[in-house]
Formats: C-alpha cells, sequence, structure tokens
C-alpha cells in the first residue's frame, strides 16, 4: 500500500473515533488541560485521570501510553509538543519528537491504526505550515521503515489545518 493511502487528512472530533489509538496533545502533567487534551479526558472518563497520575508527566518531546477507558479508541498516546517560541529553542526537534517517539509506542503496542490532532497547533502556538511540515515527513518516514502501520489519521480542528495537510501531503 502506498504511503499516501496510509495517511487520511479529516475533520471531526478525534475522541469519537473507533480505532486502536488517538494521540493526545497534552501537558507535561498529563493531568488534562484545554483543547483537545481536555476533550479527551473528558471523554475517556476518571479513570483516565487516576492512570495519568501514575506517569509522573511526561516531558516535551516525549510520549506515553493509557488506556482508552470509556473512549472508542483502545489506547491514548500523550505526548507532549512544544510551546511556540520563535523557532530557536529546539521547537522543530521537539515536534519531530512528538510524532515518532508516539509511533514508536505505537508500534511496540502492536497497533495498526492511529490518529493525530495537529501537535501545537492550538494554545501553544505553533505556526501551522511549520507544524504540518514536520508531521507529514516525521508520518511519511516512519511508515517507510515501519510497513505494519495500516492507517494514521491526521485529524483537524478546522479548515485551516486541513487545507493546509492536503497541500502538504500531495
Amino acid at each position: 500500500m502506498s504511503l499516501s493511502k496510509k495517511i487520511e487528512i479529516i475533520k471531526g472530533d478525534i475522541t469519537q473515533l473507533n480505532i486502536d489509538a488517538i494521540v493526545n496533545a497534552a501537558n507535561e502533567s498529563l493531568l488534562g488541560g484545554g483543547g483537545v487534551d481536555g476533550a479527551i479526558h473528558k471523554g475517556a472518563g476518571p479513570e483516565l485521570l487516576e492512570e495519568c497520575k501514575t506517569l509522573n508527566g511526561c516531558p516535551t518531546g516525549k510520549a506515553k501510553i493509557t488506556k482508552g477507558y470509556r473512549l472508542p479508541a483502545r489506547y491514548i498516546i500523550h505526548t507532549v509538543g512544544p510551546i511556540w517560541g520563535g523557532g530557536n529553542n529546539r521547537e522543530a526537534e521537539l515536534l519531530t519528537a512528538c510524532y515518532r517517539n508516539s509511533l514508536k509506542l505505537a508500534v511496540d503496542n502492536q497497533l495498526t491504526t492511529i490518529a493525530f490532532p495537529a501537535i501545537s497547533c492550538g494554545v501553544y502556538g505553533y505556526p501551522v505550515n511549520q507544524a504540518v511540515s514536520i508531521a507529514i515527513n516525521e508520518i511519511e518516514s516512519f511508515l517507510i521503515t515501519h510497513p505494519g502501520i495500516q492507517k494514521i489519521y491526521l485529524v483537524c480542528f478546522n479548515n485551516t489545518i486541513q487545507s493546509t495537510y492536503k497541500k502538504a501531503l500531495h
């Protein structure tokens, strides 16, 4: 299967996807927040917060996995994206690591369908064009060496991000 067939760009609610894992754009505490993080915690229920309390947080660029609890997805991969600070604070390196470490956790747990939000593109202020380029490049590179992943969904919360992904993918 070609790489482009393994990546699907959709607009919608990541918490509603019935797949192996969704990726949470979390904060370092892993204890919930705003945006997609808050929606995932709300949808998964209080059991998610209890499990997250046992994980001792997560550094920026790293990823940790939990059960999906009340969500249709079986697992949640939590990753902490960088806060945009102008581009000179290792933001690109850290955002790349978010995708790589999340995908590595998926492979390590034999998961084949994964959905990503636009990590760091909300309140963390990462420029959408740059973030999308990093996401596509890292996902495509990973898929070349890990053919067991069947489908990656890029879930967009607005039309701007969706159209930027579509331009970058084709």
